[in-house]
């Protein structure tokens, strides 16, 4: 016991003798800055706020603006949906060209057959809302969730047809 308190005594005194020189090695540096008007005004650059919340609308220094927003336009901007084959070269022929996730290649009338025979409603349905089957994984609208139910099925319609069915 007597040696583990002569050790804590020790690293006591070390820790306190490295607290003193700091202090007396620190002094100088402090006093020079705040003696020195250049430091002093790098200090005060670095530490100044960047904004400051007005709360008062008569302290603002420019005047509010009030924009009014465009009124509605009566006609809406008519979008062009894609075709079929325009979809299924953006979004679907990334993994039915190849299989991938076992999704039936584009083409394959065999791969097709027992998809298209569950008939057109489910395979709309799983086109649009996504399916996890034993065979694979179909992402809704193919990942591109951008795109319209009715492109979706044109989609589907090019692909059933390239198949045969």
């Amino acid at each position: 016991m007597e040696t583990f308190a002569v050790i804590l005594g020790v690293l006591v005194a070390i820790a306190v003798l490295l607290f003193v020189l700091s202090r007396v090695l620190g002094s100088p540096q402090s006093e020079w800055v705040q003696a020195d008007d250049r430091a002093r005004a790098l200090v005060e650059e670095r530490i100044r706020p960047i904004g400051r919340l007005i709360t008062d609308p008569d302290d603002l220094a420019v005047p509010v603006q009030v924009v009014e927003a465009a009124p509605p336009a009566d006609e809406p901007e008519a979008t062009t949906a894609m075709g079929g084959e325009a979809v299924y070269a953006s979004a679907c022929a990334v993994c039915h060209t190849q299989g991938v996730a076992g999704a039936p290649v584009t083409g394959d009338a065999d791969g097709w057959a027992a998809r298209i025979a569950q008939g057109m409603d489910i395979l709309y349905q799983h086109s649009i809302e996504g399916f996890l089957g034993e065979a694979g994984y179909m992402p809704p609208k193919g990942g591109r969730m951008d795109l319209s139910d009715d492109e979706v099925r044109a989609a589907v319609d090019y692909m059933v047809e390239r198949a045969g069915g």
